[in-house]
């Protein structure tokens, strides 16, 4: 009778599994998959392959960590994001739409300043790469801006897990060809033929551009006339800003401020100091862009729609704990693997561990930034939100990565210690769980209440 009461049950939380996969065949979570790869192209051109680079032209360990300000456009980009939000942009917005058109304006500066970077040496001038890499950075975050407003608009809620998933396997894609890609081509024909090269793939966003739609929450956002500047400020900035504080409350909103810049704080410690450890533990640029570039990819994939998976059975806060706990453990097999040395096996097994989990946390956190938009103000909100996910990280945690390691003096003891950065990001997980259980439960009855 037990056995014949659990088959059923297995059944349908099997069924519940499979209906879950249904999100995926969505036009729209497609088109999301492919702006996914639009965006994932450019960060690791300026960020782990220019660090190998770097390191190949004899830059020392904390000057590429300092190569981190480069960034500084993604942690800014809500300063320019109501502009991209609310003006137009002739000919491109009157022939594409408000989101359509900013995308492809920010597709083809971004496509000129990688092949501007190219055209660089680190070697012999490192503040031309620098000056480069930070105009890339520039139109990569403007790029995002427009992306993300368009895939929090163009789905609904119930379906913004799988457009996370995608987004992690769209922008993976990306990375890999900017990553591996990039790192094979620079084997076989150097860096600047490398950078021209991946160049070439920022049409593929261009393309995807002109063939979808413009969601229908932009269409008729764009001022029909010139507004006074006064107005304009209102509903541009002032609004998105202080809506955000009104529906979540100040308190609350500071917390959900600080657990975004701290999250991923134990991965963004090791954002530039991958590359320069396998490099100096032994592998090759080929072993790289082979195991970390390449497999990595597939097993963040994997991850990715793992994560979007988990969002969908067990929530978003939940899914936030789990894959925070297990993407901070993931950094001690970094150091077992700086033990063991360069052992190809192992390091399949490490990338694998921390791309797994890293792609379930990524899932995971963007589905919560998709949440707390207002579908009135995406563009400005979630150009918010990301700025300050990154604003930590970036002017300070990855700056200083390269200085802690020269400090702490082993790649050990700086992978062992970095698991401890995801300690009060993980208490804020649970500090917003606890808010929202309270927010939940229903009052007692009026007679407990006058008796209490």
């Amino acid at each position: 009778m037990t056995t014949g009461q659990a088959r059923p049950a297995e059944s349908g939380r099997l069924a519940a599994w499979l209906k879950s996969w249904e999100a995926y065949r969505d036009r729209r979570v497609l088109a999301v998959l492919l702006l996914g790869f639009a965006s994932g192209l450019p960060i690791l051109l300026v960020g782990s392959t220019l660090s190998a680079w770097l390191r190949e032209a004899e830059v020392s360990r904390s000057g590429i960590g300092l190569f981190a300000y480069v960034f500084a456009p993604y942690t800014l980009k809500f300063a320019w994001a109501p502009l991209m939000d609310r003006l137009a942009l002739p000919p491109f917005t009157s022939w594409l739409g408000r989101r359509r058109g900013w995308m492809l304006a920010t597709q083809i500066g971004l496509l000129l300043a990688i092949l501007g970077l190219a055209q660089t040496s680190p070697a012999t001038g490192l503040a031309a790469t620098a000056i480069m890499a930070l105009l890339v950075a520039f139109f990569s975050a403007s790029q995002d801006i427009v992306i993300d407003a368009y895939r929090v608009e163009i789905l609904p809620e119930e379906k913004l897990g799988a457009g996370a998933g995608v987004v992690v396997l769209g922008y993976r894609v990306g990375m890999w060809v900017a990553g591996a890609g990039t790192l094979f081509a620079a084997e076989a024909a150097g860096w600047t033929m490398a950078y021209s090269m991946v160049a070439g793939f920022v049409l593929v966003g261009m393309a995807t551009v002109l063939l979808i739609e413009e969601p229908a929450a932009s269409r008729d956002a764009l001022p029909s006339g010139l507004q006074r500047p006064k107005e304009w400020l209102r509903d541009a900035v002032i609004e998105p800003f202080a809506d955000f504080f009104a529906r979540h409350g100040v308190r609350v909103a500071l917390v959900i401020l600080a657990f975004i810049s701290l999250y991923k704080a134990s991965d963004v410690l090791l954002m530039l100091m991958t590359n320069p450890f396998y490099l100096d533990i032994g592998f090759s640029k080929g072993d790289i862009a082979e195991v970390s570039g390449t497999f990595g990819i597939f097993a963040t994939i994997a991850g990715g729609l793992a994560g979007g998976m988990l969002v969908f059975r067990m929530g978003i806060l939940p899914s936030l704990l789990v894959a925070g706990v297990l993407q901070a453990a993931s950094n001690l097999m970094f150091a077992a693997l700086a033990v063991i040395g360069p052992s190809k096996g192992f390091f399949y097994l490490t990338v694998m561990v921390e791309n797994l989990t890293g792609g379930m946390g990524t899932s995971a956190f963007v589905a919560y930034l998709s949440s707390l938009c207002n579908l009135h103000y995406t563009a400005v909100q979630y150009a918010l939100l990301t700025s300050f996910m990154q604003m930590l990280g970036k002017y300070v945690i990855v700056p200083m990565s390269g200085f802690y390691a020269d400090w702490l003096g082993t790649w050990e003891l700086f992978f062992v210690t970095s698991t401890l950065f995801s300690l009060p990001g993980l208490l804020l997980v649970l500090y917003l769980q606890r808010r929202l259980r309270i927010e939940r439960a229903p009052a007692p009855p009026l007679g407990q209440r006058v008796a209490g």
